[in-house]
């Protein structure tokens, strides 16, 4: 599979097609944009999920234009709302792809499942299910999710409670989910699905402002994720185009005797 070297992440150079056909073996995808990065730089724990992916593929136009800046273009744009429409239209009549939802607030959640089951003209969301705040630290809720999930025999999961909280979430528990075979971190699409928040125009996320669009909508939620990255930001993309950026983490190779493993809101390597 083509690769390209951004910072610290490795990047899967494959189109929407190419990852339909590749993703139904199973595996784990996430979807790097520059928030996602910026939190790599800090965060050995997300950082240690992200080496374990099995697909990492571009939610930015942003990291596009990057890309090409530093020589090493990226094909296509594969954001997580585009990923998961795009998914569950793929599969439609695939009687094994069984989706739970988990995300979103409870109306939310039951919406977005009733008009994707509507749309596909079958079940293919079987199960859907809203986490309390804060419901990563409580083991006792985790475990009932986990029961959840099984029980609903979905062999998809697609988590959409934020970065890096859900990333996080899907490697600590994966091994526990015995049906799923396909992990999907998708953010904010859930409420995309339901029509509680309205997505940028198309325009808007063809030239790689869909970002400024979600700033206007959700100013007080997402300007410092939107705005004290930016210069950062750039500034470590001009390290890597003079070969000047060092990874924060190189130093850290996972063993089978020492792995990074997600512990939520402490760094903790054994």
């Amino acid at each position: 599979m083509r690769q390209i070297n951004l910072l610290n992440v490795t990047i899967h150079n494959i189109t929407m097609a190419e990852l339909l056909e590749s993703i139904r073996g199973g595996g784990v995808v996430l979807t790097p944009n520059v928030d996602h990065i910026m939190k790599l730089q800090n965060n050995v724990e997300f950082y240690g999920v992200y080496q374990e992916a099995d697909y990492r593929v571009c939610d930015s136009k942003i990291l596009m234009y990057v890309s090409n800046f530093l020589g090493t273009p990226i094909q296509e744009k594969i954001s997580g709302s585009d990923l998961f429409p795009a998914f569950y239209n793929h599969f439609q009549n695939d009687q094994n792809i069984k989706i739970f939802l988990l995300g979103a607030d409870q109306q939310t959640v039951k919406t977005a499942q009733q008009k994707i089951n509507h749309k596909v003209g079958r079940d293919i969301v079987v199960a859907a299910h809203s986490p309390s705040f804060g419901f990563e630290q409580d083991e006792v809720e985790c475990q009932k999710i986990v029961e959840l999930i099984n029980a609903s025999k979905a062999t998809v999961l697609a988590v959409g409670v934020g970065a890096p909280k859900q990333e996080l979430w899907i490697a600590k528990y994966k091994s526990q989910l015995v049906h799923v075979k396909i992990f999907l971190a998708i953010g904010a699409t859930i409420n995309f699905e339901a029509g509680d928040v309205q997505r940028s125009p198309r325009w808007m996320s063809e030239i790689g402002l869909e970002w400024l669009f979600r700033l206007a909508s959700e100013p007080r939620r997402l300007w410092k994720r939107y705005i004290l990255s930016v210069a950062p930001f750039f500034w470590l993309v001009l390290q890597q185009k003079l070969s000047l950026y060092e990874n924060p983490w190189s130093t850290i190779k996972p063993t089978n005797e020492t792995k990074i493993l997600p512990k939520f809101n402490r760094i903790n390597l054994e």
